[in-house]
């Protein structure tokens, strides 16, 4: 038997009984990493059962009207430029939130229906990045300058780089979580990835795409971001609980200079966020400017940071309101009714 630690465990007896507190997310050598059963995070398993309900492929979603609009001269240089920026900048980001899943949170998760719902996750990131050049070959956009937005657009490479040096320090090979330090090295990466990255960072995207689905335009990636907004909206309520519980089973690590550590962190994101805001829309467009996405990008940092224990920053409104309906949307159709919102499973499969 082999103990969440990785190390052989002094019982051998593999019928002993499991008792589910010793289930740890951190740091657990009492209870085999691979036994599931019986559950210790209930709200692990139901953001798994979640996930698995909003089960989608791209290659489901019709792109005929998108590839009729954007060859035509209806789209404005101001619309094209909106959706190539957001496409850059979703398609690595997607893959950078998959290698960290993989790379780095897995690994020092040591209970085993967290790492269910990791796995489904960094599934369900592989299906993002798959959607990405869904749309690329759907429109025949060239796929290497979308691909490598990251490098060559400062409004992307500069959040894409923000998150990703909190990865590298849990990567070294002497990384551990067994210190102080080392567990609030790990919710640094945690509130980077799921808080900023996700909860962030991908918001302001989804407002601009969603916007133009709103008014019938670009309707086909509309309908796939809708099913990612729905996917990240799990990610990070499972972030969430994820830091908040090992705060709970940490309750020395959550000091007052790592509060401010990661109220700092977030304060930076949102400058990210608000110069990409300023790329993607530099006149206006639809509606929508870079001081708009200011609010709403401070408001929904607030959110996030009271759900983790820190105080709002900035007590900024919500320019946005539908954007709540969107996220609530289950069993209606879309806004213009080109398919069911809600995946169905089982029936549906031809063998």
């Amino acid at each position: 038997m082999t103990c969440c630690s990785g190390q052989p465990s002094e019982s051998h007896d593999l019928n002993r009984k499991v008792n589910r507190d010793d289930k740890r997310l951190l740091n657990c050598s009492a209870v085999d990493v691979n036994q599931l059963w019986p559950l210790k995070y209930e709200w692990a398993w139901e953001h798994y059962i979640n996930g698995c309900a909003n089960n989608w492929m791209p290659s489901e979603v019709s792109m005929q009207r998108d590839v009729e609009l954007w060859k035509s001269s209806q789209l404005s240089a101001g619309e094209r430029l909106l959706i190539m920026r957001n496409l850059g900048f979703f398609s690595t980001g997607e893959s950078l939130v998959g290698n960290n899943i993989v790379l780095a949170i897995f690994r020092h998760i040591t209970n085993p229906e967290a790492r269910q719902y990791l796995l489904r996750q960094a599934f369900e990131e592989a299906v993002h990045t798959h959607t990405f050049h869904y749309i690329c070959e759907s429109l025949g956009l060239d796929g290497r300058e979308v691909f490598n937005m990251y490098r060559e657009v400062d409004a992307i490479a500069g959040k894409d780089a923000f998150v990703m040096s909190l990865t590298r320090q849990i990567l070294a090979p002497d990384f551990s979580t067994a210190t102080l330090e080392g567990i609030q090295d790990f919710i640094r990466n945690l509130v980077g990835f799921y808080v900023i990255m996700e909860g962030i960072f991908f918001y302001s995207g989804f407002v601009m795409i969603l916007s133009l689905h709103r008014r019938n335009l670009m309707t086909g990636i509309g309908e796939q971001f809708q099913y990612i907004l729905r996917d990240e909206t799990i990610h990070l309520n499972f972030g969430i609980d994820l830091i908040n519980t090992i705060k709970e089973e940490n309750s020395t690590v959550w000091t007052a200079s790592l509060q401010d550590q990661l109220t700092a962190m977030v304060r930076d994101a949102v400058e990210y966020e608000i110069r990409y805001a300023q790329d993607c829309l530099p006149t206006g467009v639809l509606g929508l400017n870079a001081g708009l996405f200011r609010d709403y990008v401070q408001y929904i940092a607030d959110r996030r940071m009271q759900r983790i224990g820190l105080p709002k920053a900035y007590n900024s409104q919500n320019p946005f309101p539908w954007m709540s309906e969107t996220i609530d949307l289950t069993k209606e159709k879309n806004f213009f009714e080109t398919r069911v919102t809600e995946y169905q499973t089982g029936g549906t499969l031809a063998w």
